[in-house]
């Protein structure tokens, strides 16, 4: 790693330090520091627990519980400046325990985290938003496992034996080096995937993806696939008659859709649910910032946004990376065809009124948003 020297037109080497000779600890540092920062892995986790020991008959503990974006179990197991030589049995033994949890125990071990770490949300409802599904009980949980290591150095005896687990039995297995850099009075981690090689990964995920969509393929119209295809059908083709705003979308498997806004990131969506309907203005940009500038703006012509739309329910979500202003019913079901009806005449009659109400704000919010958030 090097540091430029501008004035100089030098770049200067930096020395790599072992974590024991700058005092920095795996449990007070080095894990508080992956907790806070899930993009360190290259992906979006949301940690469940820490230091768990939930195993029954059992004293043992690992260091960090995730879920990942398809719902699936992540043990993670962090060491400072030596693997050691029996790391991958102990992980294999932490994922073999995991494999029988629960939706509901997962469920109560991230409420208990949660707990633990004084906030106030809700277990089940965190694990929703970050699945993107609406309905937790449609929700499917733990259904592989996957395991992260990370450490300043390997051992033969640990990158050989995850290597031959990854080729010989295709489990899901990450190896991380962090390094440590001192320049002056600073310290920089540098942390990199060496396990398996990024690009070889990709490659795989995206062939078994491929073949995972081929198996499903004969499946897709069953179960509440089918009702969500047939209820947007019959939905879009009535609102079509009446607005161009979903005129390029088609139905989908999923219990929303989305039509844009004319500002990346901001839909006009339909969501449906086993005991509700909605539309909404969703704001999902890359950028936090953003999302609550775009939120605040239209929460400033509120009154008159409602006095076209009537009362709509305004969620900042200050927690969350989105924000959401939507109208709801409740007491109506996706999977009982009786109540179609009168969702569609409220789906429709309610984003006929948001889409107008809304456009004229949003066009003048993407022209601030420019001049504010300049690259």
């Amino acid at each position: 790693m090097f540091v430029l020297d501008k004035e100089k037109n030098r770049i200067i080497k930096i020395k790599s330090k072992n974590f024991s000779d700058l005092g920095i600890r795996e449990r007070e540092n080095l894990q508080v520091w992956l907790e806070n920062n899930p993009e360190t892995f290259g992906e979006e986790l949301l940690f469940i627990q820490k230091e768990f020991d939930g195993f029954d008959d059992t004293r043992e503990r690992l260091d960090l519980l995730a879920l990942d974006k398809q719902g699936n179990i992540v043990v993670i197991e962090n060491k400072l400046d030596d693997s050691g030589r029996d790391v991958t049995w102990q992980v294999l033994k932490y994922a073999s325990y995991c494999s029988s949890l629960s939706k509901q125990q997962i469920k109560d071990i991230y409420q208990s985290y949660l707990n633990k770490i004084g906030s106030n949300e809700d277990s089940e409802t965190n694990i929703s938003e970050f699945l993107e599904t609406e309905d937790f009980g449609e929700i499917q949980l733990n259904q592989s496992q996957r395991i992260i290591l990370v450490s300043r150095n390997y051992r033969k005896e640990v990158t050989s034996t995850v290597l031959w687990l990854l080729t010989k039995y295709n489990l899901k297995i990450q190896c991380f080096k962090a390094i440590p850099y001192s320049f002056n009075d600073q310290v920089f981690l540098n942390i990199e995937q060496i396990i398996p090689v990024k690009e070889v990964e990709e490659y795989t995920i995206r062939m078994a993806e491929k073949a995972q969509e081929e198996q499903l393929t004969q499946d897709e119209l069953k179960g509440r696939y089918k009702f969500r295809m047939e209820f947007w059908r019959e939905l879009l083709n009535k609102f079509n008659s009446r607005s161009q705003l979903f005129s390029n979308i088609s139905p989908s498997k999923d219990n929303w859709i989305s039509a844009g806004s004319g500002i990346s990131g901001v839909g006009f969506n339909f969501v449906v649910g086993k005991s509700y309907a909605r539309t909404e203005v969703y704001m999902s940009r890359s950028s936090t910032e953003e999302n609550k500038f775009i939120f605040d703006k239209l929460f400033q012509q509120k009154d008159a946004i409602e006095e076209k739309t009537g009362p709509l329910v305004w969620e900042r979500l200050d927690t969350k990376k989105a924000s959401r202003i939507k109208q709801e019913i409740n007491d109506v079901s996706l999977y009982e065809k009786e109540d179609w009806e009168k969702m569609m005449h409220f789906i429709i009659a309610s984003m006929q009124k948001i889409e107008p109400a809304f456009k004229e704000h949003l066009q003048k919010i993407n022209r601030e948003l420019k001049n504010t958030f300049k690259d």
